[in-house]
């Protein structure tokens, strides 16, 4: 038999009467969740790889559940590297392990609390290099929570089934960054810079820039955390043609990134800072 899992409790924010200014209400309703998991093993078993979400009796890689939902606001943008300097500047926080923390910004010009100085570049940039646990620190001082995967589904493609946050045409690169391959970190995207990728909610920057933590999901052995919306960074197949890349571990983001998900098995917070990975919050209604 499969292992049961569980998912972490985000817990509820302070009710918001209005949203804050760098954020989006996304009104109560009736959302299609459906989305699967873009591992490549587990066909074999079904009902033991993937996640299992409280209304499900095992795991699994596909998800399908109409969902009523309560109002909640969630960031038009994901935080950015100025935010998270806010928050440092606030806080003094550092943590205690500081293997690939922040590893983009400048270490060489280290602060006197012991945090690297952020280069005036990536002000706009997402911020990337901060663990779960990280992330979750900032969005509890302001306090807000990350959201639920359902939740940054219905704020990416609302209730029409839509592939793409701007409808279900893949449209051009002035709605989401160009892919990258190689063996080089690639630089994220201005989190403004793409304003005709929003969605119907004008939420911004959902899709193929940064993978976004979610919901995490535990069972007896593992820590795992569900991704959203994909990076710039694609494996690039040798043998496909110019331009096309592998979707292995990767949702193809010229096919539907809004109906596939990630999933991140968890072991610490150094392992857990990528480079494509980053975090917008939510707050409850």
């Amino acid at each position: 038999l499969p292992l049961q899992q569980t998912v972490f409790d985000l817990g509820t924010t302070p009710r918001h009467a209005t949203p804050d200014v760098d954020m989006v209400r996304i009104p109560a309703g009736r959302f299609h969740f459906v989305s699967r998991g873009v591992e490549i093993e587990g066909d074999q078993i079904p009902t033991g790889v993937g996640e299992q979400y409280p209304w499900e009796g095992h795991p699994s890689r596909a998800h399908d559940k109409v969902l009523d939902l309560r109002a909640f606001d969630i960031s038009r943008y994901p935080v950015t590297t100025a935010q998270y300097e806010e928050f440092l500047n606030a806080t003094g926080f550092r943590p205690k392990e500081t293997v690939r923390w922040l590893q983009n910004w400048d270490w060489a010009a280290v602060r006197p609390g012991g945090q690297p100085a952020l280069p005036p570049e990536k002000r706009a940039q997402p911020v990337t290099f901060v663990s779960l646990a990280e992330a979750r620190g900032y969005c509890a001082w302001r306090g807000l929570r990350l959201p639920h995967s359902f939740e940054w589904q219905y704020a990416a493609q609302s209730n029409d089934s839509r592939r793409f946050p701007w409808g279900s045409d893949i449209g051009d690169l002035e709605r989401q960054p160009a892919s990258e391959g190689g063996n080089v970190d690639p630089i994220p995207a201005n989190v403004d810079a793409h304003p005709a990728g929003a969605s119907p909610f004008g939420v911004e920057d959902l899709v193929g820039n940064v993978w976004q933590y979610t919901d995490e999901f535990q069972d007896a052995h593992t820590r795992a955390v569900v991704l959203r919306g994909g990076s710039r960074y694609q494996i690039q197949c040798k043998k496909a043609p110019l331009g096309r890349y592998r979707n292995w571990y990767f949702p193809r983001l010229d096919k539907n990134p809004l109906a596939e998900h990630g999933k991140y098995l968890l072991m610490d917070d150094a392992y857990e800072r990528a480079a494509t990975i980053g975090f917008r919050c939510v707050a409850d209604v």
